[in-house]
């Protein structure tokens, strides 16, 4: 669950080529982001520690629509629910019986979820940004420009296309791997599931 608690304070408050963002680079990652006004997909997530140590393996569902809606649910023994409606992110923990709920912070820099989710017109003003290609996928590595990042480098893959994984490294060398599976782009998703009910008798808790 690290990543996704991360994820949510993050929000709330592959070889590279070059240091600096090929212009020709910014421009593919951005059109393929763009690409993709919805997304849907299954998830496998796995984290490992400086040395390699694997510290966390899980799995779930994921659905993003342009721009900055996000639902990211963790499937059980250790679930958990984080669902952005653009505005508020609100993170659920049925273990705890309690929803967290906080003001989106909507800079790229500051969750995965966003970065595929969001505004990327201008991406190259939080990221240096390269690229290598073989066949048909494609990689992008992406180091932010600030400091205040949950990741220091992030590589996002394309396969024909569609989003097909991605890896978020931090300052102490941790890596966490999520692969995406059963991709659906441009597919209609339906407004509730952006939208966070907060179930009977839970403790909500607003920062």
């Amino acid at each position: 669950m690290r990543l996704i608690r991360m994820m949510l304070v993050s929000a709330l408050a592959f070889t590279a080529v070059s240091a600096h963002a090929d212009s020709k680079d910014v421009a593919r990652l951005t059109q393929l982001l763009e690409n993709s006004k919805t997304l849907s997909a299954r998830f496998s997530q796995l984290t490992l520690d400086g040395s390699g140590t694997r510290l966390q393996e899980t799995a779930g569902d994921m659905s993003l629509q342009r721009p900055g809606l996000f639902y990211w649910h963790t499937d059980a023994p250790q679930e958990q629910l984080m669902v952005s409606d653009g505005q508020k992110v609100s993170l659920w923990d049925p273990d705890l019986q309690q929803v967290t709920i906080k003001k989106l912070d909507v800079r790229l820099t500051q969750t995965p979820a966003l970065l595929l989710s969001g505004d990327v017109s201008k991406i190259n003003e939080s990221f240096d940004i390269s690229a290598k290609e073989a066949g048909e996928v494609i990689d992008f590595t992406l180091k932010p420009k600030t400091k205040d990042t949950l990741f220091d480098s992030l590589r996002l893959s394309f396969r024909k296309g569609l989003i097909n994984d991605m890896q978020l490294v931090d300052s102490v060398g941790q890596r966490t791997n999520i692969l995406f599976t059963g991709v659906k782009a441009n597919e209609p998703i339906p407004a509730n599931k952006f939208q966070f009910v907060t179930p009977k008798g839970a403790d909500v808790i607003q920062e």
